[in-house]
């Protein structure tokens, strides 16, 4: 079942179209990483699906549930909002408050009180690591500690989806990959989440599936496994030979699925856009032409690569370069 479908969404701003026919969907369960370039309209895709932003048409559906059909009917507007969480790129707090009262005002505005509200708050300090915070003020907070305490306030109402905008922004790497568990560790508790980064490296390693928006539209979109194949992503394999790179070289300039090569010492680095099946026949290939392979490994697929690539994409065919830095004489360049 589809947690979060979006449907056909257009906004313009005045003159400038944010976006144009966005359409998407993200299966419940799924930690989806929404990437783009600043301006391709990232945001205001958030801001439409949690119901904070009105598009100028197209839909929302949340569980299967039209956010925007019954935005008037505060019942039936409660009854889908209820199913979201947001966490913002911006941080409002208040800063005069403890933090266990921070997140008890939050509790009463979802509805609740007494003990029920003191035990889903203290368990969500828990599970954001600032139970032993709690009688610390806001404003005694770290940025690191602000952003957690904002996606435990997200969290209060427990909702079925997480929708995130930068929430990891300005985080040391430690800190940073502490919260991606925390994210990571939800989405195992059965949450969908739906989260922008420009961190692409941590996406890729949490996420299991991810969209890429360009100018309002979506490029590509799926889980992780299927991504690059459908968008023909090259993919980095690095080979180590035990001989010469001529032999090699000549292999790999004539398969038209060995888009670039680098080369550096007795290893040769390709971006290759083959499959599976493909990488074999290509190591095959290579084997039998007496080229002294002695490694051959495909280096993990990333969302950066993926990102970079696509970006890239301006309808020029690919150009093999070679960086010789390497003894290998001059020869081996042509």
């Amino acid at each position: 079942m589809m947690m979060l479908e979006l449907r056909n969404l257009r906004k313009s701003y005045g003159s400038l179209t944010v976006l144009d026919g966005l359409c998407l969907s993200i299966p419940a369960g799924e930690l989806y990483g929404f990437i783009g370039t600043n301006g391709a309209g990232k945001t205001t895709t958030l801001r439409i699906a949690a119901g904070l932003l009105r598009p100028d048409s197209g839909q929302v559906l949340i569980d299967g549930r039209d956010l925007w059909e019954h935005r008037n009917d505060a019942a039936a507007s409660s009854e889908t909002l209820s199913r979201i969480g947001y966490v913002p790129d911006f941080f409002g707090v208040y800063e005069n408050l403890y933090v266990w009262e921070y997140m008890e005002f939050f509790a009463a505005c979802c509805g609740m009180t007494g003990l029920k509200a003191r035990q889903r708050c203290e368990m969500l300090l828990d599970q954001t690591g600032l139970y032993e915070r709690r009688d610390y003020f806001v404003s005694s907070l770290s940025r690191g500690m602000k952003q957690r305490l904002c996606l435990a306030r997200a969290l209060i109402h427990n909702p079925k989806l997480l929708i995130m905008d930068e929430p990891a922004s300005g985080l040391d790497p430690v800190t940073r990959s502490e919260y991606m568990q925390i994210l990571r560790e939800l989405c195992g508790q059965g949450k969908t989440i739906f989260i922008s980064s420009h961190i692409l490296s941590e996406l890729s390693d949490i996420c299991t599936s991810a969209g890429i928006i360009e100018s309002g539209k979506m490029v590509l979109s799926g889980p992780l496994s299927s991504l690059f194949d459908s968008a023909h992503i090259a993919r980095r394999i690095r080979i180590v030979l035990a001989g010469s790179a001529e032999t090699a070289l000549g292999v790999l300039k004539r398969d038209p699925k060995v888009s670039s090569i680098a080369i550096d010492g007795r290893e040769i680095r390709i971006a290759f856009t083959g499959q599976e099946e493909d990488a074999e026949k290509l190591l095959r290939n290579l084997v039998e032409s007496g080229a002294g392979v002695s490694g051959f490994m495909r280096e993990k697929d990333d969302l950066e690569n993926a990102f970079m690539q696509l970006a890239g994409r301006k309808g020029r065919k690919a150009v093999i370069s070679y960086e010789m830095e390497s003894d290998f004489p001059e020869g081996d360049r042509d």
